[in-house]
């Protein structure tokens, strides 16, 4: 995989920082290996209200067209919660251990590898907040999309959000563990009086509180060239609504609709941290390197590691029989050299033969997409954003702020000629874009050092 890019959420001991720089020493690659068939984008903002940001993310693309092969490549959202600093702790271990430990069992099938990373986070996040009273209950949800050659999987604690976009659909593939969701799954929905005072921010799921924790897996779902996935935290599902986010991602590439989403998440409050991580599938996933975009081998793409204990016993084997038969045990060294041969067949097997498959590797996971929605750009998607511009415009000209007028202008009347000529989609886009020319003024005059906004509306 190519090294991993990390939100950093939160100051880490020493021992923390150099395991983790060691681990990836040896992952850098080209930023350019997949630029052609995969277009990505990841943003992290602080909100309105909040003085620490403890949302964290990770970015681990495959290295190349076998770790591809192999692994897939590998997008994670973490939101944490608790007093202090324990909320960005929590997060930022749930993304850097399920980055790495996913990494790391080569042995398992990617299923079982992002199963087993993520319990390794929650063991991990658990025995810290055990450790100190300053992080006791600590936790976090985690959200982790792979995009593997068999199509999408997620694996999904808490109420972070996948999404996957599909023409002008699109679709939630994640079930929030939340005790609103809960409860309408189980039968029981609040009356519409009662609906409100039910905050969507009670969880009925994290990672840390407790010792074990139960894991969603979803998928895999089919990837087409032009699908695009999100994964974000509630801090943008809450103020965002579905069909918004997916109007946003259908009309602007990932840089700019990451950033877009978090500008309307902050214009309606931005009450909470916010997180975005968007991708886009141009084409088949195949590594470009040294000019060429021909795959690797699939020899060498179906190779599998050789787990350690069969070379032990392979190498232990092998000295047993050489011993016997200096010391006149040929019979002995004959049972020794059998087990050698036995243990190199294993060995042969593993590692070219691709393995039975485990059960999990056979099985469709989950029961999503749970929500699905049309997002193509409609007048009532493209009032919502006219009024938008409307409050930002009057806003901005009665606190005189340093805006680009020209720019600002000149997008509106694109927005209005793509309208009347019935260009629907370029009229959102260019509504977006003129949000977006506000928001990135503001952003700019944020005081030195600070994440807080300086909207009041």
């Amino acid at each position: 995989m190519t090294r991993p890019k990390f939100r950093d959420s939160a100051p880490q001991p020493d021992w923390w920082f150099h395991k983790v720089t060691a681990i990836l020493a040896d992952m850098d690659h080209p930023t350019d290996t997949w630029s052609h068939c995969l277009e990505h984008a990841a943003l992290s903002d602080i909100g309105l209200r909040r003085a620490n940001n403890q949302d964290s993310y990770c970015v681990a693309l495959a290295g190349d067209q076998g770790d591809f092969e192999r692994r897939g490549h590998l997008l994670i959202v973490a939101d944490g919660m608790g007093a202090h600093a324990a909320g960005e702790l929590a997060s930022k271990i749930a993304a850097d251990v399920v980055s790495l430990t996913y990494r790391k069992l080569l042995d398992q099938s990617p299923p079982e590898a992002v199963l087993s990373a993520v319990l390794e986070a929650n063991r991990q996040i658990h025995t810290r907040g055990q450790a100190s009273p300053d992080f006791r209950g600590m936790g976090t949800t985690t959200t982790a999309l792979l995009l593997l050659p068999a199509g999408a999987l997620v694996a999904h604690v808490g109420d972070s959000r996948a999404y996957r976009l599909r023409g002008s659909r699109i679709e939630q593939l994640t079930f929030d563990h939340s005790l609103v969701w809960e409860m309408q799954a189980s039968g029981h929905s609040p009356e519409a009086e009662a609906a409100g005072y039910i905050s969507k921010n009670i969880i009925t799921r994290s990672l840390g509180p407790s010792p074990t924790v139960q894991v969603d897996l979803e998928g895999p779902f089919q990837v087409q060239a032009g699908d695009t996935f999100l994964l974000c935290s509630d801090g943008l599902s809450n103020q965002v609504k579905d069909d918004e986010i997916g109007m946003v991602l259908g009309c602007l590439p990932p840089a700019e609709a990451a950033q877009t989403l978090i500008d309307l998440a902050c214009l309606r409050g931005g009450p909470d941290n916010i997180t975005a991580v968007v991708a886009r599938v141009l084409g088949p996933q195949v590594a470009q390197a040294g000019g060429s975009d021909q795959p690797a081998s699939s020899v060498a793409a179906n190779v599998r590691p050789i787990h350690p204990l069969v070379w032990t016993l392979l190498g232990a084997a092998s000295l047993a029989a050489v011993g016997l038969l200096m010391l006149e045990h040929p019979a002995m060294a004959l049972i020794s050299l059998l087990v050698a041969v036995g243990a190199g067949a294993a060995a042969l097997q593993q590692r070219y033969g691709g393995g039975r498959k485990s059960e999990l590797d056979r099985r469709r996971f989950g029961r999503g997409p749970y929500v699905q929605c049309d997002a193509a750009p409609n007048s009532d998607l493209l009032a919502r954003l006219a009024e938008i511009v409307r409050q930002l415009r009057d806003a901005s000209m009665s606190e005189n702020w340093a805006v680009d007028w020209a720019r600002f202008d000149g997008l509106l009347a694109q927005s209005t000629a793509a309208a009347r000529s019935g260009d629907l989609a370029a009229a959102a886009r260019a509504n977006l874009r003129a949000i977006s020319s506000i928001m990135a003024h503001l952003r700019k005059q944020r005081p030195a050092g600070s994440d807080s906004g300086v909207f009041t509306f």
